[in-house]
């Protein structure tokens, strides 16, 4: 595998080496001692979760309450999209910016975001089926929703996707401002100690 840092900290590209042969193709999709050794953070796997998408749909962007927060391993099992990581993390030298990774059945990528990041998702193909590896089970009441649209953030779609399909609940939610001056986004000298703890 090989392992690159994206340009909002503590979020990482993961990319496998694969092996094709006239069968078809294998690879290792996860594996926690090369994560651990790239990141320095292990990877306490709690829920796996599955999305389809059809081409278009943007999902996010999401975060959890930290504590305990959600650490995320994405990947696509079928289809194409491209992943978005924004740094929502108050105190952070990059908050407020995202990058972005284009995840798809060819190259196999991931992308592993640890917890107070936001994350989004952008289908570009149909049945686009996202999974997602997470450190905490699902907590409806610690789950929220910064709006995907907000300028502020900018995020960027491919053109040729037309207006973005989203829910009604990713529509309605607030933005990054807001957020901010309700005290809701998560603390990143709070989170720094959590990393350097080792676990996710």
């Amino acid at each position: 595998m090989q392992i690159r840092e994206l340009s909002v900290p503590d979020a990482w590209e993961i990319t496998p080496v694969t092996w094709r042969d006239d069968r078809g193709v294998f690879l290792e999709s996860f594996r926690h001692d090369t994560l651990e050794a790239a990141t320095g953070r292990r990877f306490s796997l709690r829920q796996g979760n599955t999305s389809v998408s059809r081409r278009g749909v943007v999902r996010g962007i999401h975060f959890a309450d930290t504590p305990p927060g959600q650490a995320k391993y994405v990947s696509v099992a079928h289809g194409a999209g491209i992943d978005f990581v924004v740094d929502i993390r108050v105190g952070s030298p990059t908050f407020g910016t995202w990058d972005s990774v284009a995840l798809d059945t060819e190259t196999r990528r991931s992308v592993f975001l640890s917890e107070g990041l936001g994350h989004a998702f952008v289908a570009t193909t149909d049945d686009a089926t996202l999974t997602y590896l997470v450190s905490s089970t699902y907590n409806p009441a610690a789950e929220h929703d910064l709006n995907v649209l907000d300028p502020e953030i900018g995020l960027v779609f491919p053109a040729e996707l037309g207006e973005p399909v989203l829910s009604a609940k990713d529509l309605a939610a607030p933005t990054l401002a807001e957020l901010l001056a309700a005290g809701a986004l998560p603390d990143f000298a709070e989170l720094k100690a959590h990393y350097t703890k080792g676990a996710a």
